[in-house]
């Protein structure tokens, strides 16, 4: 019979639901939350359905191609622009900023082409060559609606019809669009070779007013070139790029393997080390404070009230106050951290006792390491669902045209025009130089007018789809772990590929469960979007109430996520355990961590540091070994090492892609520590140790808490 010490009491008047012959993970279970499984089900339909009415209804051409002033694309096959793929401005000077040009708000008619302009010429230059050489209105009628055919037309009438440009200047396609060849020349800004030009109506007109016409396509136009030696280096350097990343596999590897001999080395310098740095702070100003005292300057009895607040730090420097309160607060700082660690020295080697155990685990059952590889693809796939479907869903509808006007005043600015019959509007007598320009693609159908809320939908289901990936990950390794813990014999008792079974039991029993935890993830994650939305959309506004409104909301949701998936990830661990439902086992594990916060605290904070640490130790050698190599300061291969543009960029290329390999697999092993501890907590409450109940953690937790495991005498068979 139990004694009544080996069971802990409950909390918070919660009793205690673990049953005392449980043994490892359940076998034997049964489907729970059926309900949200069949929503979940439900809801993966309609996404299919969404998917494909949005593909039936959008075009994705209309996001990638640009649009000419009529809504059609430059470019489109069985088109009159099928041979017309870039889009012309017949005045770019009416265009503000590169961003304008981008989003074909320019307000000026938009013609495609099949190539660019490439000299500089003027409608009426035009016409007085036409009556010598009629090879100049060949040349100037591409740039001309298709169809016109009248050089003699006045420019006043051309101009008024749209039918021409009143000049062209030199271009190069950029973005599928023209823009103004720009190029400098010892400091000077020039347009092939010029300076000046004019503009068709009379003005002799400045290469600058171009320049600022289309502010920033000059350094887009340099970042296209720089992109092409960028594409240049990656194509020479991508072998050894996978190189530095495959190396940063075998070291991650090694380094978690290695953990159960150096976790508790590492943890505990740092420990003392932190302890010496923060003594010689103490010592250091103990001995700025004497000097200052000894000298008896008259500055240094001058106390901090009696100069006030100063700018320059370094006056405070001077005061032997300054360092008196500076010696105080690192003395009870230090004070603090060896109180802390009397107390708490068992946890901390209770701690490192499971980091050990983690680490032996893992080399175990190694099939853990590769198993984000499934999660990395399973994301790769609901990511491109989610883009895919969210570009389609943007690019439905019929093309929609606006009232676009130079001036700023214009009563008619952006509101919906007819292009057909706009110059029978007296909007161009009232605002002298609109257009009835392509704006957006839209419609009055129920569809279209519900595209905003279509797009919700489908950020929310992708919110889901994502985070239910990252759940079934978690509840896999959790339940693969768990039954290496529950192994009585190690590893003689660990089942035959834990990792299959562990899948395999969660897809089956408890997807309705793993989806349910998503759900609400996904909620508070798609709030969190649109208040970032909001915030975005009120950064001009002078409404400050509602920034600070916002900005709380903001706050509070962000907490409210972090602690959802930190008790998200206990469910998960416990539902691969017990087999329970989901808000049973969330509420089992809220209870098991609240009756052992201290333990949690501590190994959670440990857990972190040496998984930070071996990140930075990981990317950081890496990083530095890629340095040389990229640098070509390794003789050895120093002749195999193409010569790079920039060697920076795949070094930076290694260090991100070498952090984010060593973050794929330290999760594994933090998954693989929350789940042992959970099964250590609960291994104490559920075992005495006796014969019929033996605690299955490792001998070095049980030294530590001096806890032994009685053997049977008459049945050896038995554990």
């Amino acid at each position: 019979m139990a004694r009544k010490t080996d069971i802990p009491p409950s909390y918070y008047g919660e009793p205690r639901k673990f049953d005392p012959t449980f043994r490892g993970p359940i076998q034997d279970r049964g489907c729970t939350d059926v309900v949200c499984c069949v929503l979940f089900v439900v809801v993966i339909l309609g996404y299919i359905a969404l998917g494909t009415v949005a593909w039936i209804h959008g075009d994705p051409r209309k996001v990638v191609y640009p649009t000419d002033s009529h809504g059609q694309f430059c470019g489109q096959q069985g088109t009159p622009n099928e041979k017309k793929a870039i889009l012309f401005y017949f005045n770019i000077l009416q265009c503000a900023s590169p961003a304008v040009l981008i989003n074909l708000q320019c307000p000026t008619t938009q013609l495609c082409v099949s190539k660019c302009p490439d000299r500089f010429a003027t409608y009426l230059d035009m016409q007085y060559n036409y009556r010598y050489n009629k090879s100049y209105w060949d040349y100037y009628k591409q740039f001309c609606k298709p169809g016109f055919d009248n050089p003699r037309k006045s420019i006043a009438q051309v101009l008024r019809d749209e039918d021409c440009p009143s000049m062209i200047v030199p271009s190069r396609p950029f973005l599928q669009r023209c823009f103004p060849d720009f190029i400098t020349r010892n400091g000077t800004l020039t347009v092939a070779n010029k300076t000046n030009f004019k503009d068709g109506l009379g003005n002799l007109r400045s290469v600058i007013d171009l320049r600022h016409a289309a502010n920033g396509i000059t350094s887009l136009l340099d970042a296209k070139e720089v992109g092409m030696k960028i594409f240049e280096d990656y194509a020479n350097s991508w072998y050894w790029i996978l190189i530095g990343l495959v190396i940063t596999m075998l070291v991650s590897l090694v380094f978690i393997l290695l953990l159960r001999f150096t976790a508790g080395v590492l943890l505990w310098l740092v420990i003392f080390g932190v302890i010496a740095v923060v003594g010689y702070g103490i010592w250091h100003c103990y001995w700025e404070f004497s000097t200052l005292k000894g000298k008896r300057h008259l500055d240094s009895d001058v106390t901090i009230s009696d100069i006030g607040f100063q700018t320059d730090f370094r006056v405070y420097l001077q005061l032997s106050q300054t360092w008196l309160v500076f010696m105080i607060s690192l003395s009870v700082m230090e004070a603090v951290i060896l109180i802390i660690l009397f107390f708490l020295r068992r946890r901390v080697r209770i701690a490192i006792a499971l980091l050990k155990e983690g680490s032996r685990a893992i080399g175990y059952i190694m099939s853990t390491l590769f198993y984000p590889i499934l999660t990395f693809v399973l994301l790769a796939i609901c990511i491109a669902y989610w883009a895919v479907t969210a570009v389609f869903l943007a690019s439905s509808g019929d093309p929609v045209y606006k009232v676009m006007s130079t001036q700023d005043k214009c009563m008619y600015s952006n509101i919906t025009c007819n292009p057909e019959a706009f110059s029978q509007t007296n909007v161009t007598k009232v605002c002298p130089g609109s257009q009835c320009t392509f704006a957006f693609y839209g419609g009055e159908s129920l569809y279209h007018r519900y595209i905003l809320v279509l797009q919700l939908c489908n950020l929310l289901v992708f919110l889901w789809l994502v985070n239910f990936t990252i759940a079934l990950g978690q509840c896999t390794l959790a339940g693969a772990f768990a039954s290496y813990y529950w192994a009585l014999q190690k590893p003689q008792d660990i089942p035959p590929c834990p990792v299959l079974s562990s899948f395999s039991r969660a897809v089956r029993f408890h997807t309705g469960s793993l989806a349910f935890g998503s759900l609400i993830l996904a909620i508070v994650q798609t709030f969190r979007v649109v208040l970032e939305y909001l915030d975005h959309r009120l950064k001009g506004a002078h409404n400050t109430f509602a920034r600070f409104l916002i900005c709380c909301l903001k706050c509070c949701f962000w907490c409210l996520e972090h602690f959802i998936k930190f008790m998200n990830r206990n469910a998960y661990i416990m539902i691969a355990i017990y087999g329970k439902n989901f808000c049973t086992s969330a509420k089992d594990a809220f209870y098991l961590l609240m009756r052992n916060v201290v333990r949690v605290a501590v190994l959670d904070k440990v857990t972190d540091f040496l998984l930070f640490l071996g990140k930075v130790l990981i990317s950081g050698s890496v990083g530095v070994l890629a340095f040389f190599v990229f640098t070509r300061k390794i003789p050895v291969i120093q002749e195999e090492v193409p010569s790079l543009n920039y060697y920076w960029l795949p070094l930076l290329t290694v260090i991100f892609g070498s952090y984010l390999i060593a973050h794929g697999f330290f999760n594994v092993y933090a998954m693989c520590v929350d789940t042992l501890f959970l099964c250590f907590l609960v291994d104490l409450e559920v075992n005495n140790g006796s014969a019929a109940r033996p605690f299955y953690m490792s001998s070095s937790l049980r030294h530590i808490l001096n806890k032994k495991n009685q053997k049977r005498r008459k049945d050896k068979s038995l554990r």
